[in-house]
């Protein structure tokens, strides 16, 4: 089936009451949580970012910085956190966090304590790795290394960070993004499955030249085989977030975001099909 057909077949199928996107089944394993990276919105302030993200029809997301500051106060975080739960969205983590410098490590599991996030999406390095995991234990606070690709000193890959977090505590594994992956040269599903448990989170782009960065497009305009990226996820019953992180048209993001949606929610419905 190709990519047309997915999209095509999505609206049929939820039309019949089939399909529900973005939404965790009975049981909590049958669908996808897709959902929305934060960074999506940078250009926006956290009430605009709430409503876009609303407007996407999409329930979960993580929270970047932009919209809930790091240097607010616990009770100023707190309050911004409840204006996300009160649009009725679901809060999956926060992120992507810089773990770099030791001597701020604390402050930013402070932050997610006071945000409520079970999770955080980080950039730390091999050496704050010891810190990060005591820090994990300590807040019961998951940490998912963030890959970003071939530039990336400290973990350009998946496998880079499964090769330092394999005997670490198991609430330590792997965002994996899957444009930074492929711009690696890494084949992004084996990289998944590889992953197994320890996949935490998914960033979700696409990309029509996987040596360059700047060829992102609105997802299923480019090449990343997502059909086969779900339907391993779906194999493993994975229960971490799938992100949208829209890294283009910054200042008028919904547009290509709702395609892009439209286009995941059309894969979705094929496999259930």
């Amino acid at each position: 089936m190709n990519r047309r057909h997915f999209v095509g077949g999505a609206a049929a199928l939820a039309a019949m009451g089939r399909v529900t996107f973005g939404a965790p089944a009975a049981d909590g394993s049958d669908d996808l949580k897709l959902g929305v990276a934060s960074y999506s919105f940078r250009k926006f302030k956290r009430e605009q970012a709430i409503e876009m993200t609303r407007k996407l029809n999409v329930q979960y997301i993580n929270i970047k910085d932009f919209h809930l500051s790091m240097k607010d106060t616990a009770e100023e975080i707190a309050a911004g956190r409840k204006q996300f739960d009160d649009a009725g969205l679901i809060v999956l983590g926060g992120g992507n966090i810089n773990l770099q410098k030791e001597d701020e490590l604390r402050h930013a599991f402070d932050y997610a304590k006071a945000a409520g996030f079970p999770l955080i999406v980080c950039a730390p390095t091999k050496e704050t790795m010891p810190a990060v995991e005591k820090l994990v234990k300590e807040y019961n606070i998951k940490a998912a290394l963030h890959n970003h690709g071939p530039e990336d000193k400290h973990f350009p890959t998946p496998q880079s960070v499964l090769e330092v977090v394999k005997n670490m505590d198991p609430r330590i594994g792997c965002c994996i993004d899957i444009g930074h992956t492929v711009r690696a040269g890494i084949d992004v599903v084996q990289a998944i499955k590889l992953a197994g448990p320890r996949l935490l989170d998914m960033h979700v782009k696409d990309l029509t030249d996987f040596t360059d960065r700047n060829s992102q497009v609105a997802v299923g305009d480019g090449k990343i085989p997502i059909p086969a990226i779900f339907r391993e996820l779906k194999r493993m019953k994975y229960q971490g977030g799938v992100m949208l992180e829209y890294e283009i048209n910054d200042t008028d993001p919904l547009p290509g975001m709702i395609k892009s949606f439209a286009y995941m929610r059309g894969v979705l419905a094929g496999l259930h099909a």
